[in-house]
Order: structure tokens, then C-alpha cells, then sequence
């Protein structure tokens, strides 16, 4: 099946529906129903083959090109959600709740009113609901959302200067872990590897199969080889260069240092490998364990 892909947020994921017989192209902006509602998105992708079968539900279609009075709701609706924020924030206060309001949103029909937060625990906030309910006259919803969704949706400036990566061009999170950290040899403060939500840096994922493509040939450090000088203990290795640096251990250039490609090595034998976490290394994992 074709089809066409729509955002609803400029870094949001992308959500798949029937173009029909109308002529959208992208940067184009639409009016389509999805299961908050009716909504305003924008058409990021055209001419798409899916199977539809790998999806759970229909595909649903698009309800017709959005003109300038859509566009005109579209901008007062992000007014009007901005006071619901101030309004809403002030109640969480009222209440007394255990929560932090991050966002809030209007669905394009006014039918459902949005709010996202996060919190430590589990927040009974229907008091809240009803008192949000009374003033605003609409269907009122509270989303518990956690970190990096709280990063998505504020921003904010990463380790390497530039805006973070999920409030860019990221449309879904992928899976990070420390093996990747410990695969790109990089250190395990936390200080250094984390981003400003205070989870694994997203981009740690973007060279990890390259990393692993190359560790399947690449000795430890430890590791004994035979080398064009003779043996040699491996001392450090640049996984990406797939080069090696060792110490003869034989022959005349016995105690020099050595950086070789890793084409011109041959391993002996492997250092015992007792895939066991030391104290720090397992304290770093607890640290980032998903909510």
C-alpha cells in the first residue's frame, strides 16, 4: 500500500495514512483523524510502501489539505494551550501533587485538552482532573511521561554543543546501553556519557554497529599475536582504524612499541574472558535503568 507520512510535532514520529486521490506533497499541511482526534500535521513523506499487514490497526485517510483558517485554529489552539499551562500549574500547587508539568496541547477539534508530566512516583491527580475539568469544559487527559520525553519536548544544548539530537531530528528513541559505551572504549563516568535528560547519550547508538562489525576481528588488550617483528602483546587498539598498538616481546625490536593494521597480526591465543562487571561498572548500570 502507499502511503504518506504525517507529523504533528517538528521532531515528532511519523504516522502513516491514505492520501487518496489528493495531490499532497511534502511540506504540505493536512487535516487527519487519528485516535486523539481530529488533527493538524504536516506531510513529511510521500509515496511510501508499507505492509499492511505489520500494523495493528487500518490505515486511515486523510481528510482533506489544510487551508489558511485551519492554520489560523492551529496557532490560536498553541495560544490557548500556553494559558492552560499557567492555569494548570498553578492547580498542580493548589493540590499539593508530587508532579512537574512539561507540556501541554490541544487536539486540533478542541475535543481533548493534553497535559504531560513527569514525577518520582505514582500521582493520584483526579481531583486535579475534575478541577481542570470545571474550568476548561473539555475532556481533560494527564500524561506521565518520563526524562527523555521531558528532553524531547524542552530541548536543550548536548556535550558536543549543539541542539540534543531528540529535539532535532529524532523521531523515536532508540535503545541505548553501557555495552555500547564500553564497545567505543569510552569512559563510564556517568558525567560523561550521559545527556541532558540524565540517560545514555542518544548518539551512542549511531556508530555502535560499525564498533561491533570491527570488534569481531579485533584482539584485547592483553591478547599475545604474531606480527611481521615476532610476538607481541597487544597494549591498545583503535577499533575504528582497525589498527593495533603493541610490544614486541621477541627479536630485535624487543620492548618497542608498534601500531599495526590489524590485516598484518595474527592472534595467538585470547586473555581469559570472564565477562564480569567490576563494583563502578554495575553501579553505572543501575544508574541507567529505564523508569
Amino acid at each position: 500500500m502507499r502511503v504518506i507520512g504525517v507529523r504533528f510535532k517538528d521532531s515528532g514520529k511519523i504516522y502513516y495514512f491514505d492520501p487518496l486521490d489528493l495531490n499532497i506533497n511534502v511540506d504540505d499541511y493536512l487535516i487527519v483523524e487519528t485516535v486523539r482526534g481530529i488533527e493538524y500535521g504536516r506531510c513529511v513523506l510521500v509515496d511510501k510502501d508499507i505492509d499492511v499487514s505489520e500494523f495493528t490497526s487500518p490505515i486511515k485517510p486523510v481528510i482533506r489539505l489544510a487551508d489558511a483558517a485551519d492554520a489560523v485554529i492551529q496557532r490560536e489552539n498553541k495560544e490557548a494551550s500556553k494559558e492552560a499551562f499557567i492555569i494548570a500549574d498553578e492547580k498542580i500547587k493548589k493540590h499539593g501533587l508530587n508532579m512537574k508539568l512539561i507540556d501541554s496541547e490541544y487536539t486540533f477539534d478542541n475535543n481533548k485538552l493534553i497535559f504531560y508530566f513527569t514525577s518520582d512516583q505514582r500521582v493520584d491527580f483526579r481531583d486535579l482532573v475534575k478541577d481542570l475539568a470545571s474550568i476548561f469544559r473539555t475532556r481533560i487527559e494527564l500524561r506521565q511521561i518520563g526524562v527523555r520525553d521531558e528532553a524531547k519536548i524542552k530541548g536543550g544544548i548536548g556535550q558536543c554543543g549543539r541542539v540534543c539530537c531528540c529535539k532535532n531530528h529524532m523521531g523515536e528513541f532508540a535503545p541505548v546501553s553501557i555495552k555500547m559505551a564500553k564497545d567505543q572504549g569510552l569512559s563510564l563516568n556517568p558525567c560523561k556519557i550521559s545527556g541532558a535528560c540524565g540517560r545514555l547519550m542518544c548518539c551512542l547508538n549511531y556508530e555502535e554497529e560499525v564498533y561491533e562489525e570491527n570488534l569481531k576481528d579485533m584482539p584485547r588488550v592483553g591478547d599475545k599475536v604474531i606480527s611481521e617483528f615476532g610476538d607481541a602483546e597487544v597494549i591498545d587498539r583503535s577499533i575504528l582504524k582497525r589498527e593495533v598498538k603493541v610490544r614486541i616481546l621477541s627479536g630485535d625490536d624487543e620492548g618497542d612499541l608498534k601500531v599495526l593494521p590489524l590485516e598484518e597480526i595474527t592472534r595467538v591465543y585470547e586473555k581469559d574472558a570472564k565477562n564480569k562487571s567490576s563494583d563502578e561498572e554495575e553501579k553505572i548500570d543501575y544508574l541507567y535503568e529505564e523508569d
